[in-house]
């Protein structure tokens, strides 16, 4: 049989299977032969080509014929964009076997055992002195890091709990409150201010993964770094202009 004149030379067509839940929009060559058509949808649906029954269906999912003959070619089946094949499956699979990969069986490999091989990203770090493996840029690091730490320490012994506060931060409106927390905390490293605004401009409670830091309305409390926050004596805020914002 032969392709049919006058029709374009690719069809666009969604597969289905009884093995799979999902429909997949592929474009196939209407120069295919059902064998070589077969070929292809067992990677889309798991399948093996030679377990395969092909239905055809319209756009609007009307049943039209069977594709039974794998020598033609698929141009010669009345088939257009839009149209469904579905894939009949005869090896005796059972529907989402090919989708739980649950099932499928891992490599797996010990820390050790990985550690010997030399095509792997850890072998390469190592031999080219990167990330962990660059022991002066990790020495580097972690000075940085002790020095920050102690940096936001300083900062932090400066505040006091109870303190009148104001928060600067770069691109955000100052915001007045009160200072009810000073220190580390569990939820991330360093020292950071809690603080309990004067309007409901904050995050939360107090509370952070929840662990009780100090007590306050909900909204109304907020923890940053003790660089954002200066200490003073600064009136309790009446109106943030809220109002006029969405």
């Amino acid at each position: 049989m032969s392709v049919v004149t006058g029709t374009p030379a690719v069809v666009s067509v969604s597969i289905s299977s009884t093995l799979n839940s999902f429909r997949a929009l592929k474009r196939y060559a209407r120069g295919l032969t059902l064998a070589e058509f077969k070929c292809k949808l067992e990677l889309v649906v798991g399948s093996p080509a030679s377990c395969m029954d092909l239905e055809l269906y319209t756009p609007d999912d009307k049943f039209v014929m069977k594709l039974d003959s794998d020598e033609a070619l698929l141009g010669s089946y009345p088939i257009d964009d839009g149209c469904r094949i579905h894939v009949i499956d005869k090896s005796g699979a059972t529907i989402g076997e090919y989708e739980n990969v649950s099932k499928v069986e891992k490599f797996e490999i010990t820390d050790a055992e990985y550690d010997k091989r030399s095509d792997t990203a850890r072998s390469f770090m190592k031999t080219s002195k990167l990330g962990p493996y660059n022991a002066e840029e990790m020495v580097k690091r972690e000075a940085d890091r002790e020095q920050k730490l102690m940096e936001e320490k300083a900062q932090a012994e400066a505040i006091s709990v109870g303190s009148r506060c104001e928060v600067r931060a770069a691109g955000q409106p100052n915001k007045r409150g009160t200072v009810m927390y000073v220190g580390l905390t569990e939820f991330k490293p360093g020292y950071w201010v809690g603080i309990k605004y004067d309007e409901p401009v904050g995050k939360h409670d107090g509370s952070v993964n929840g662990k009780q830091y100090f007590e306050c309305q909900l909204k109304y409390g907020a923890f940053v770094k003790p660089r954002f926050v200066t200490v003073g004596d600064f009136p309790e805020v009446v109106d943030y202009g809220l109002d006029d914002e969405m």
